[in-house]
């Protein structure tokens, strides 16, 4: 299993997660799973739907509004180069972590 954290921060690159939790949430998920990432509260759903990922999601046969799991790889000068959509978390870590090396040999 690759540190993803470790090896993105040694590419030059900083990981951060956005959801619509409150920090008190976060805080409490960044201490049980013991994540070192920084997670970023949006409860008001500003970045969430700029980033368009507020989408209607089905779950069991019901359809609600939802934050799709997606990852952005975004350059220094902020353009976005690469996009997952529907994230699955098994060999997730390993692939962008693959797209950043592969970006910065450009």
């Amino acid at each position: 299993m690759v540190n993803s954290e470790r090896s993105s921060e040694e590419n030059g690159a900083v990981i951060l997660g956005v959801s619509k939790d409150s920090v008190s949430s976060h805080q409490k998920f960044i201490e049980k799973a013991e994540l070192t990432i920084t997670l970023l509260a949006d409860p008001e759903l500003e970045v969430i739907k700029a980033f368009d990922v507020w989408q209607l999601k089905k779950f069991m046969g019901k359809e609600n509004m939802g934050t799709v799991r997606t990852t952005f790889l975004i350059d220094s000068n902020g353009k976005i180069t690469k996009i997952w959509n529907n994230v699955r978390v098994k060999g997730h870590a390993e692939a962008v972590l693959e797209e950043l090396k592969n970006f910065l040999m450009k």
